[in-house]
């Protein structure tokens, strides 16, 4: 007789300093999208956020090598044979646990886009109003085309994943029943009682809080170089 497979259990993938990282990127690139389309004095504020995100970026690198298991890279970033795998319905047990293969190109995309936006805003310069912090380091010819990449081919990048991020949360909602969104408020998913779960104790919290004030003490040392 085959006995009937075990329910799921509520398992704890992310951890909460990679929800509250998400949530505050979030707020951060939208702001940075109005403050920019605003202008004007709003830049003072684009600015600020544009930097925060830097902290944040730095915050992610070094919480995907000691954050919770399924924030690690390790334990979601995989090679072109993987996802071929999993577009082929031949994926590994716990592809969904946390980022899916496709998800993961999606975040290391964000990611290395933001990162981009946030280096070629530091050496901008439109000659009008804003100047980056890091311009002086940089040609004048490569601060005005850091500021056309940043202002155009840079700007749509951004606001494409965006779209893409928001497409793949409604198809996964409509057409195969998951809500992504509940696990990035509370944390948990119903999963398999075997499958592991993320540490997110005092510990877990108080080594994030480290790595959040490291990253925002580099962020102020790179701003800082601007202004001697």
């Amino acid at each position: 007789m085959t006995s009937a497979p075990h329910p799921g259990v509520p398992v704890r993938v992310w951890d909460l300093p990679t929800r509250l990282f998400h949530w505050l990127l979030v707020a951060a690139v939208v702001g940075l999208v109005i403050t920019g389309n605003l202008g004007g004095n709003w830049m003072t504020w684009h600015q600020r956020l544009g930097y925060a995100v830097l902290a944040l970026l730095g915050f992610r690198l070094l919480w995907g090598l000691v954050g919770g298991r399924w924030s690690r890279f390790q334990h979601f970033v995989c090679g072109p044979g993987a996802v071929l795998d999993y577009l082929r319905g031949r994926g590994r047990p716990h592809d969904e646990v946390g980022h899916s293969p496709l998800g993961a190109l999606s975040v290391l995309a964000m990611l290395a886009v933001l990162a981009v936006q946030v280096g070629t805003g530091l050496i901008s310069d439109d000659e009008i109003a804003f100047v980056g912090p890091l311009a002086r380091f940089v040609a004048s010819d490569t601060a005005y085309a850091a500021t056309a990449f940043h202002k155009g081919w840079g700007k749509l990048l951004v606001l494409g994943l965006i779209a893409l991020h928001i497409a793949a949360i409604a198809y996964y909602r409509l057409r195969r029943g998951k809500s992504l969104l509940p696990a990035m408020l509370h944390g948990d998913k119903t999963l398999p009682p075997d499958t592991p779960a993320s540490a997110d104790g005092w510990r877990q919290r108080l080594l994030a809080l480290a790595v959040a004030v490291a990253s925002v003490a580099a962020t102020v040392a790179v701003v800082n170089l601007g202004h001697p």
